[in-house]
């Protein structure tokens, strides 16, 4: 297994450099799209406002996704995508921390 790089993500058309393998690439960049879309749909179709709260949103509305297909994630790619889907969110925040 190759050692972690970085590579680009883009989520509300901003940029976002994620740390990953190479192995993990392609699922990482699967999540980042998922993300993006959830949030779009979110910025698009309410009246929340602020990368923040639409990123957090998004997660409670995974997080019901899966949780009323099954209850808990079922397989290793599941809770893979999960996982990037929460080092993804993890900078998002984070990011929006050093913004105030």
């Amino acid at each position: 297994m190759a050692g972690p790089r970085s590579i680009e993500i883009h989520i509300l058309g901003r940029p976002y450099k994620v740390a990953c393998s190479r192995e993990e690439e392609s699922a990482l960049i699967a999540a980042a799209d998922y993300l993006d879309e959830k949030m779009r749909e979110i910025r698009e179709n309410s009246k929340v406002i602020g990368a923040e709260r639409i990123a957090i949103m998004a997660g409670l509305n995974l997080a019901h996704e899966l949780l009323t297909q099954g209850g808990r994630p079922q397989s290793d790619e599941t809770r893979a995508r999960l996982a990037h889907c929460n080092t993804l969110l993890d900078t998002v925040l984070e990011d929006q921390d050093k913004l105030f």
